[in-house]
């Protein structure tokens, strides 16, 4: 049987619009938590895929706010998927498997349920990196519905979007970019993220850079983890791991001051390696 590691090692060579984005998080889940019922998770998955496939036939089409709808059925309605805000930090809800047997986690991971199931029914979707808070947007034709799955799915209009911005700590304006779709790799890797935060802010500097080494199996050309990898290897006094690391890290960023300093950091580590 394939290794989850091994299976984000193959995922790391799809392109990003063949990854299955529920598959791969169930995989990320089962390093976290390996004595957990990551069969059942995936069956569930299934189910929820093929729901989502037959309410499809039942909106009309082209009909996007109906899309929304239905899909707020199935996650919110019948399965009661929302947001943990009683205990946000948890880290089980991080993990795909932990969500789905809790119906609760975090934006990005309560998410990844409502994109799974979109893409099932073969409705357009992508994940949005919003300021503080992630999104989920439907798309038909020139029409776009941004919404809050964190709170079920609801839909979210400028002004709401502009509020959002402003618990953020910024000004509310909506500045162009801020809506753009998000790469399935770059939902995995935010979703990832939530984790190596949470293992640092607890001092836990080796639990940290696992995350990211995972990570970086299904995000290979994720520059800036491979940067943030060879500090944390230095942190921890892994000299080589560290050098290799700063090389990967050059070779996909070769440019500007931050790679004047990872030159810097691997002449200094080669000398000390002899």
């Amino acid at each position: 049987m394939t290794t989850p590691r091994e299976a984000l090692t193959a995922i790391g060579l799809l392109p990003d619009a063949e990854i299955d984005i529920a598959g791969a998080a169930l995989q990320l889940a089962r390093i976290d938590a390996p004595g957990a019922d990551w069969e059942g998770a995936r069956r569930h998955l299934s189910d929820l895929a093929r729901e989502s496939v037959a309410l499809a036939g039942w909106v009309p089409e082209g009909d996007i706010a109906s899309r929304a709808v239905a899909l707020a059925r199935i996650i919110s309605g019948r399965y009661g998927y929302l947001g943990d805000v009683q205990s946000y930090d948890d880290l089980a809800n991080a993990n795909l498997i932990r969500v789905i047997q809790r119906r609760r986690g975090l934006p990005v991971a309560i998410g990844i349920i409502w994109l799974h199931c979109a893409r099932a029914a073969g409705w357009p979707a992508h994940g949005v990196d919003f300021p503080g808070h992630f999104l989920v947007a439907l798309e038909v034709g020139s029409a776009k519905v941004v919404l809050d799955v964190f709170f079920g799915g609801a839909a979210l209009d400028t002004s709401d979007l502009s509020e959002l911005l402003q618990r953020s700590g910024q000004d509310g304006t909506l500045r162009p970019g801020l809506l753009k779709p998000m790469s399935t790799r770059a939902v995995l890797v935010r979703l990832q993220n939530n984790i190596k935060l949470r293992r640092l802010a607890a001092g836990d500097v080796a639990g940290g850079l696992t995350c990211i080494e995972d990570t970086l199996r299904i995000a290979p050309e994720a520059g800036l983890l491979w940067r943030e990898a060879a500090l944390l290897n230095q942190r921890l006094g892994r000299l080589a791991p560290a050098l290799r690391c700063f090389e990967q890290y050059l070779a996909l960023a070769p440019q500007g001051e931050s790679a004047a300093r990872a030159r810097a950091a691997v002449e200094q580590l080669r000398a000390r390696l002899g």
